[in-house]
């Protein structure tokens, strides 16, 4: 097999992964269509090489495979989660990372990555590992940003959608805190890219 197919079909593969994780959640599939794109606009726009944005495009459909293995009760519950039930949906990004595993394939690395650290925080106060700044990869940063945009955007059983400008609000809010301040800083460059995009996949 030629090698730009063994590229298409792993790409093909991870999408259809990405779309599994969906089935099991609320969001739809223009969720991770947005994201996806919102992330790789925040990769080149923070001047990241286009390799490594095409692989970030391929990668961040994989971020909450994890969720998989969240039971329905917890991820499509209309309320608040108990303590408990938290406690349960804080470990999709490990389930995510053990569903991808560890590959010497760049895209696949990237997923890996994308997956367990995508609720990690800036200032360390995230989940699983409790990473802290560049501790994060980039990749996760950037999935970071591009997945709270679009969450709080979107309708939520447990939430009505927020308008952008709230969103943006506070997304710059929390630069420094949440997110990396220099993802932030892209993140308001990019605005008018990002919400084409957002009117494009609208749900």
């Amino acid at each position: 097999m030629h090698l730009d197919e063994l590229r298409e079909s792993r790409l093909e593969i991870v999408l259809r992964l990405g779309r599994a994780a969906e089935y099991k959640d609320t969001e739809t599939g223009y969720h991770v269509l947005r994201m996806s794109h919102y992330a790789g606009i925040l990769g080149r726009v923070i001047g990241q090489h286009p390799d490594w944005v095409d692989d970030l495009l391929a990668a961040a459909p994989m971020h909450d495979i994890g969720k998989i293995g969240i039971p329905d009760s917890i991820l499509t519950k209309p309320g608040k989660l108990t303590p408990e039930e938290w406690a349960v949906m804080k470990t999709h990004p490990v389930i995510g990372a053990e569903i991808i595993g560890q590959h010497s394939d760049s895209m696949l690395r990237m997923a890996y990555n994308s997956a367990i650290t995508h609720h990690e925080k800036w200032d360390g106060s995230g989940y699983p590992r409790g990473l802290k700044g560049e501790e994060i990869p980039l990749e996760g940063r950037l999935v970071a940003v591009a997945d709270v945009f679009d969450a709080l955007t979107s309708v939520r059983p447990y939430k009505r959608p927020w308008s952008n400008e709230e969103a943006v609000d506070f997304i710059t809010s929390e630069a420094g805190r949440h997110f990396d301040p220099q993802v932030v800083e892209a993140f308001v460059r990019a605005l008018p890219e990002l919400l084409e995009v957002q009117k494009v996949y609208a749900d």
